[in-house]
């Protein structure tokens, strides 16, 4: 049995075409250190199993994530982003510029790596960050100097407004 269609069954899901094809996606994409939109995923799925609807892909996607099997980054200024990189307590790091993410080791080890003060009586298990600055291709054109003198970067907004 394959890899893909062995996790699904694991987990108590059918190991449809779609869903097989979807996590194969993922995980192609975590050995190239990617985070796929959607649309992305859903044209890589129908290039291996030919015609699969894009309301499937996110049916797909959302089994996946409910069985911990794919993660969902949620970032402003962008589409939802998944991958198949789960369970290591890793964050992510994108850039303002050009909106390229990158996975970042998490320090501090076990989850939750970080603690507020007052949790308002939950019980953390995880903490979500995501660093944000210039990546290298972006960082000389992006720093602006501000009247303090201080460097502030532009933010380019979802809808294309440029924010400091």
């Amino acid at each position: 049995m394959a890899r893909s269609e062995e996790r699904l069954r694991t987990a108590g899901l059918r190991a449809t075409r779609p869903r097989v094809a979807v996590l194969d996606v993922l995980d192609d994409a975590r050995r190239t250190h990617e985070h796929l939109l959607v649309a992305e995923v859903a044209e890589r799925a129908r290039a291996r199993i030919g015609k699969v609807s894009t309301q499937g892909v996110y049916d797909c996607l959302e089994a996946l994530v409910g069985i911990g099997a794919v993660r969902r980054l949620d970032l402003p200024g962008s589409g939802s982003r998944y991958e198949s990189r789960v369970g290591d307590n890793h964050h992510h790091v994108t850039c303002r510029g050009c909106g390229v993410l990158a996975d970042v080791d998490c320090v501090t080890g076990s989850a939750p790596c970080l603690t507020p003060d007052d949790p308002h009586g939950f019980v953390l298990d995880e903490a979500e960050v995501v660093f944000w600055g210039w990546c290298a291709d972006c960082a000389p054109a992006s720093a602006r100097t501000t009247t303090t003198g201080s460097t502030t970067p532009a933010r380019t907004t979802s809808d294309g407004r440029t924010t400091r």
